[in-house]
């Protein structure tokens, strides 16, 4: 197996900015807070055809953006399984983020930033926003909404939020709800944040945020995107430039050095307390039926992916069913973890190239 595809995806930021704002006016969270206006950041690539019914919405993941040809290079661009050549994409980054989209890092009204003022949102809002972000593009009706993780929670919310005005749903490595052992997970990472002292109850200066609380939440994050198998192939107990223990605290092992250094690199591009709100908004979310959905339905899960396993998707695949909807599952054998709806481009794009039609 080329030992290459065991690289998680980097999510680095876009190397090239292209991204457009939206000014989308007043807007009224699930639980009832009133903003007086929001931004939304996004990119689009291809065009909208003469009946504009070939656009389709790609939400990204956690700590993902609206840059989607960049983190999911496998499965969009010219000739890919979503071919910009013949699809209208759009991709923004969530309300609640820190990628130009109105976030706790955004200044408010008073000029300064939300921090700990910034409300409790949930995925609901986060795709009434998109919603609103599709009219001002003037795009009544999509081919597709598609997303993995956070995102495929997005695309779900979608088929039951907005039924009418969605034909497919693209679902990867997702769920219906976070488990107790999900949820535990972002804790960990929340607490970490908030346990810095420089988290300060939410309004640290953003020249000077709690990178440590951070650091060590995104180490936590990219322990679950991977596999047993992902960590044994990249680093097994390979020492870090030594041949022998030194026998103290600092840095042994090859992995060690490796979790240090996407820690450290997460906290110069994503803002920590965009991290709480999202990680809440996750945990919050929980879909008890698709009942109310219209759309028809491709689920994937992979074999090794611990974080979201393949049983979530299965729950799902079996709503659309009771739901009376046109459903398949699939069921993909790789080993790289819970990155693996980022890496593969080969099964996941043939079935969503079908699937897409």
């Amino acid at each position: 197996m080329d030992s290459a595809l065991f690289q998680e995806n980097e999510r680095t930021a876009a190397v090239t900015d292209e991204r457009q704002i939206a000014d989308l006016g007043p807007f009224t969270t699930e639980r009832g807070y009133e903003f007086t206006s929001i931004q939304i950041a996004y990119e689009t690539w291809g065009q909208p055809n003469d009946a504009r019914d070939n656009a389709i919405l790609v939400c990204h993941a956690l700590s993902g953006d609206a840059h989607a040809i960049g983190w999911w290079s496998r499965l969009i661009g010219p000739g890919k399984a979503i071919d910009t050549d013949t699809y209208f994409v759009i991709c923004s980054n969530v309300l609640g983020g820190c990628q130009g989209s109105t976030g706790p890092s955004s200044l408010a009204e008073d000029g300064l930033p939300f921090g700990s003022r910034f409300p409790i949102i949930s995925i609901n809002d986060m795709v009434d926003a998109q919603a609103r972000l599709v009219d001002h593009l003037g795009i009544n009706r999509l081919l597709a909404v598609a997303g993995g993780s956070m995102g495929g929670m997005q695309a779900l919310a979608w088929s039951v939020r907005h039924p009418e005005r969605i034909q497919k749903c693209f679902v990867t490595a997702s769920g219906a709800a976070h488990s107790a052992m999900q949820i535990g997970f972002n804790e960990v990472g929340r607490q970490a944040i908030m346990r810095d002292p420089k988290w300060r109850g939410g309004d640290y200066p953003l020249n000077d945020p709690p990178k440590d609380g951070l650091s060590v939440a995104r180490m936590l994050g990219h322990i679950t995107f991977l596999s047993e198998d992902a960590f044994g192939q990249k680093f097994a107990r390979r020492l870090q430039g030594k041949d022998a223990f030194s026998y103290h605290f600092g840095v042994e092992f090859e992995v060690e050095s490796y979790l240090n250094y996407q820690g450290d690199k997460f906290t110069g591009r994503f803002d920590a307390n965009s991290l709480l709100v999202l990680t809440r908004a996750l945990d919050y979310f929980e879909l008890k039926d698709l009942r109310a959905a219209k759309a028809e339905f491709l689920f994937a899960s992979f074999t090794s992916d611990w974080l979201y396993p393949p049983h979530q998707s299965e729950t799902l695949h079996q709503m659309a069913i009771a739901a009376g909807l046109k459903s398949e599952h699939v069921l993909i054998d790789l080993p790289f973890g819970h990155d693996a709806f980022l890496l593969d481009g080969d099964v996941q794009g043939a079935r969503v190239r079908a699937f897409l039609g």
